[in-house]
């Protein structure tokens, strides 16, 4: 353990600080594919019964029509966050008619690019954007990768943290950039060990053959319609051969804030010609949103981001700079198919304690050969985080990959204690022990169970993804909502509804002023 840490740890640890970590922010983003009882993707519109995919806070859609995504509140409690998933999903399975919601992260065997469809959000100048942001994503990279799904998991330390750790230690930043400051250092921390997470949570070692469209792989034949990797931990955050050359030379720098909004913003405001040759627009129809390396910062692939709340009309790096960053969005977890919330407690909490030590530990800037080889280990354990005898680079030197992740739980259980601490009980201690385990025994991760569950069974990837489907489906009509729960959301389904058109009824101006004005934004941040 560092100075540092451990310093930071016995601050938290007085007793007049015990119940400060009491006060972590937990939310949890889950999309997954609408799929009918064979299968194959939806081709239904977004229910009207789940309400409006524009405007309602909790169910809403990703990249296509048929890719549900549910969004749960922040609590306090990762537990209290898990309940407000499930209910979620146990409402949107009620709801769904002959459709069920796929269980895991690579998607069911997929129509042809053209047929899949993209999101709708109705006639308001916001929904038409998103609409035509989708349709800028479909037209770089195409539809099929928008439909791999994830789980992204928000989590902030308490306000209250950051002025007790900034008096002890003396530091003459405002309070605002030094809490930007330290949610940085988190990311490079995360930049540096988020490898251990692909290995630990990744669960989607193999594929439906036709998702590759008969593009040249490197994967290996499981079945006829299954493709894999025999040490693959997460096949969906590996390139599966998708290249984008614009995206490639973005690398936005973590070693502050303002470096990091800077990249974006020049990003949002650089044309590349391979768009520019494409244009905005074709006979009056709208293709993308402009011909710049992004259209939105949120385009930008990353496994983490600094973010903040955004106010009615804001863009992200907007609130960055306004007002620095808040929480942290990690975007790399795979949806577990064995389980019916595609997460659990066990590994919610561990995310909290993972990312406690990444927030308290010391983290000095990232040098570029640094930043390679977080990269490079972090493709390595999801191409064969499961291979025996593998080592990762650390300080450009050869490390064996168990003795690593070992040394590295180690290194969390203090931070999983002073949980335990705050919290009452002993649920990270155990949490982090069930981790421990698959470190010493490889086929205990969801990655191995996959496959062995696809070997035992003499199933193909769609059989095993669909028979896990109609098993989670099975238990949450099992347990349906109380009338009181069921009727606030049909209630909220409602409001979402009116509300999208409210939007509709009170715009105004043309949607190409709109566009430019939206995209004029950009330039505002920070001026």
């Amino acid at each position: 353990m560092s100075e540092l840490l451990s310093r930071r740890l016995a601050l938290l640890g007085e007793p007049a600080n015990q119940s400060l970590l009491r006060h972590c922010l937990h939310g949890i983003e889950r999309e997954c594919l609408r799929v009918d009882a064979i299968g194959q993707l939806a081709q239904t519109p977004h229910p009207p019964a789940l309400g409006s995919a524009l405007t309602h806070a909790q169910i809403t859609t990703d990249y296509s029509e048929a890719l549900l995504e549910f969004i749960t509140p922040a609590e306090t409690d990762p537990a209290a966050t898990l309940a407000d998933l499930e209910r979620i999903q146990r409402f949107a399975c009620a709801t769904l008619d002959g459709e069920y919601l796929w269980s895991p992260s690579m998607p069911c065997p997929l129509p042809a690019e053209e047929d899949i469809p993209i999101a709708r959000y109705g006639s308001s100048h916001i929904g038409r954007l998103k609409h035509v942001y989708r349709k800028g994503l479909a037209l770089r990279y195409g539809k099929t990768m928008q439909c791999i799904a994830g789980i992204h998991y928000n989590f902030s330390l308490p306000e209250a943290l950051w002025p007790l750790l900034q008096q002890a230690e003396d530091d003459t930043r405002s309070a605002r950039d030094f809490q930007s400051e330290r949610y940085i250092a988190l990311i490079r921390n995360f930049r540096r060990y988020s490898w251990l997470l692909m290995y630990l949570f990744g669960a989607s070692p193999a594929l439906d053959k036709s998702f590759l469209r008969d593009r040249p792989h490197h994967l290996q034949e499981l079945d006829a319609e299954t493709l894999y990797l025999p040490w693959a931990t997460s096949l969906r955050m590996s390139d599966l051969g998708y290249q984008n050359n614009a995206q490639a030379g973005l690398t936005p720098c973590y070693n502050d804030l303002a470096s990091y909004t800077d990249s974006l913003r020049r990003a949002v405001s650089t044309p590349y010609a391979p768009y520019t040759e494409i244009g905005t627009r074709r006979d009056g129809e709208w293709l993308q949103l402009n011909t710049n390396v992004l259209q939105i910062e949120n385009e930008y692939y990353s496994n983490i981001r600094p973010k903040r709340v955004t106010g009615s009309g804001e863009r992200p790096i907007q609130a960055l700079v306004a007002r620095g960053v808040q929480y942290v969005e990690v975007r790399c977890l795979d949806i577990d198919p064995f389980l019916p919330l595609g997460i659990d407690l066990d590994e919610a909490r561990f995310l909290d304690a993972f990312l406690l030590f990444c927030a308290l530990e010391d983290s000095p800037c990232l040098a570029p050969d640094e930043c390679a080889g977080c990269t490079g280990n972090f493709l390595k354990v999801v191409r064969e985080g499961r291979r025996p005898g593998l080592h990762l680079q650390r300080q450009g030197k050869p490390v064996l990959f168990a003795d690593w992740a070992g040394e590295l739980l180690e290194r969390l259980q203090p931070c999983a204690e002073l949980l335990d601490r705050a919290y009452g009980g002993d649920g990270y201690a155990s949490a982090l022990h069930a981790q421990q385990a698959k470190v010493a025994n490889p086929d205990l991760t969801p990655s191995a169970r996959v496959l062995a569950a696809l070997r035992e069974r003499g199933e193909s990837f769609r059989a095993f993804a669909l028979r896990q489907s109609l098993v989670h489906a099975e238990s949450f009509r099992a347990r349906p909502l109380g009338e009181e729960e069921r009727q606030a959301f049909e209630a909220e389904a409602r409001a979402s509804l009116a509300e999208q058109a409210e939007l509709e009824r009170r715009d105004s101006g043309s949607f190409d002023d709109f566009v430019a004005a939206y995209q004029a934004s950009i330039q505002t941040a920070g001026a």
